[in-house]
């Protein structure tokens, strides 16, 4: 809930906004941001004044795609340790999910870095072990630490499904489905890359932009400011997150992510292949590249359907429709038996509305 003083500023703000009197279709890409938009009930004080907000591809566990999990599970399958986050586990297939070939019998394990994976490679030198990783510049950055030091064990290696944020911005604007007045940038993708990825969107695109921080009153504020600017007929990437982000953001971690990835092109849920998109690691680290390594293992990878009957994931995923007005949101997909991701992953809209707006969305 909101502390005393934070409701009143939060009052302030929409009633502020009310009396603008913009009205305006609002996207942003991230999960935490509409955790938080949902979590603390700001869709209806935000609807009240004029302002529709949608969720778009920015849960990284959504937007991989079924084939990467299925190769993943193939890998465990066949002999190899796999090891992720605990989101990527439960993400059904057509051909079943990592737990799934846990429950098979296959050495299949949580972590909650790629260092407890690294570390678990070191203690079973004699095995064969794969870390997936999934994310955007926020995860990758750590993802390829051990890559460039050289310090991973020979056994180690790295499946990426990390992604480019600025490219699912642009296939969003290019495909043209859905009118949208301003984007809420994500803060923490920003903490690593700074505003430069967003420029191309102002200047190109001429649409008005905002990178935002997590909590509620940073979200009404993204609201308001990207309101001020449609307002006032401009155009301009403004910062309201400045007490981490910076202009060029962390260049330690930007250094990691030239170093030791380079963009390809990629598939994504609920989107055709993106150009220059996806992070594929470079061949100097070739060694270290699962897609490589295992290269044997994974031709065996069935074909899997992108989604499962019935699931509008990708749908959400474009901001094309809410959680609810899928067909199968609260019926057959439960957080409890998901047929989608985006039911199984924290960040994922199905599930956040699920869990804070109930069976009916």
């Amino acid at each position: 809930m909101f502390k005393y003083r934070d409701e009143a500023t939060a009052k302030r703000i929409v009633r502020d906004l009310r009396d603008m009197g913009v009205r305006a279709n609002l996207m942003h890409v991230c999960g935490t941001h509409q955790d938080t938009i949902v979590r603390f009930g700001l869709l209806p004080m935000l609807e009240e004044a004029g302002i529709v907000v949608h969720q778009g591809p920015g849960c990284p566990v959504c937007v991989t795609t079924s084939k990467e999990i299925a190769d993943a599970v193939t890998l465990a399958r066949n002999g190899v340790t796999v090891t992720a986050f605990g989101d990527m586990m439960r993400v059904p297939t057509t051909a079943g999910s990592l737990f799934d070939a846990k429950a098979e019998g296959a050495d299949v394990r949580v972590v909650y870095s790629i260092e407890d994976a690294v570390r678990m490679a070191q203690e079973q030198k004699d095995k064969p072990l794969v870390f997936v990783g999934v994310g955007f510049e926020t995860t990758a950055p750590s993802a390829g630490v051990p890559l460039a030091r050289g310090d991973a064990p020979d056994n180690f290696s790295l499946y990426s499904c990390h992604r480019y944020t600025d490219a699912a911005i642009r296939a969003i604007l290019d495909m043209g489905e859905n009118r949208i007045d301003g984007i809420i940038e994500p803060g923490h993708v920003a903490v690593v890359t700074g505003l430069d990825p967003f420029r191309e969107f102002r200047d190109k695109y001429r649409v008005p932009q905002v990178v935002a921080g997590f909590e509620p009153l940073d979200m009404l504020m993204a609201a308001y400011m990207l309101c001020r600017q449609i307002y006032d007929g401009r155009v301009d990437l403004e910062n309201e997150y400045s007490r981490v982000v910076k202009e060029h953001g962390n260049l330690k971690a930007r250094a990691v992510l030239d170093e030791v990835f380079e963009p390809a092109d990629r598939n994504w849920r609920g989107f055709p292949v993106l150009r220059r998109s996806a992070m594929r690691i470079k061949a100097k680290y070739g060694q270290y590249d699962a897609v490589k390594v295992h290269e044997d293992i994974l031709r065996l990878a069935p074909e899997v359907a992108d989604e499962a009957k019935g699931c509008n994931c990708g749908q959400v995923l474009r901001g094309l429709i809410e959680s609810h007005e899928c067909p199968m949101f609260a019926k057959g997909c439960t957080p409890a038996h998901p047929i989608g991701p985006c039911m199984v992953s924290s960040e994922g809209n199905c599930s956040i509305a699920y869990r804070f707006r109930g069976p009916l969305g």
